[in-house]
């Protein structure tokens, strides 16, 4: 059997709105489109892997993270770019975590949460 280990997987978002969602990715998030693919599916590139952006009646409904960038040191001027451009980050209160400017620090690793405008939680931290 061919183990699932050895392959590469992606992130995938639902949408309501594939046009809004296109503007959002690429433009506010500057993501890089690798192409539309049937029915108004887009794919991005996101570092060696993809994430695939497509509508669905359902998007917008996970309560949890949807998709998570490890961003390293660049996590702090990836947000402020991120700010910088209208986008409005979460806070969470978590023992232990301080928070500024939208970044959490736990001891040293930061993280950071905002939505798409579907309400999809993405995440950055400085893994």
């Amino acid at each position: 059997m061919v183990a699932l280990r050895e392959k590469a997987s992606s992130a995938i978002v639902a949408v309501t709105d594939i046009e809004r969602a296109r503007r959002f990715y690429s433009g506010t998030l500057g993501l890089e489109r690798l192409e539309d693919g049937m029915e108004g599916v887009l794919v991005y590139k996101t570092g060696a892997t993809h994430l695939v952006v497509y509508p669905s009646e359902f998007a917008g409904t996970n309560k949890a993270n949807a998709v998570v960038w490890d961003c390293g040191a660049d996590l702090e001027a990836i947000a402020a770019g991120l700010r910088g451009k209208g986008v409005k980050f979460e806070r969470y209160e978590m023992d232990g975590v301080t928070y500024k400017d939208g970044v959490h620090d736990a001891g040293g690793f930061k993280m950071v949460w905002f939505k798409d405008p579907d309400g999809n939680i993405l995440h950055l931290n400085s893994a």
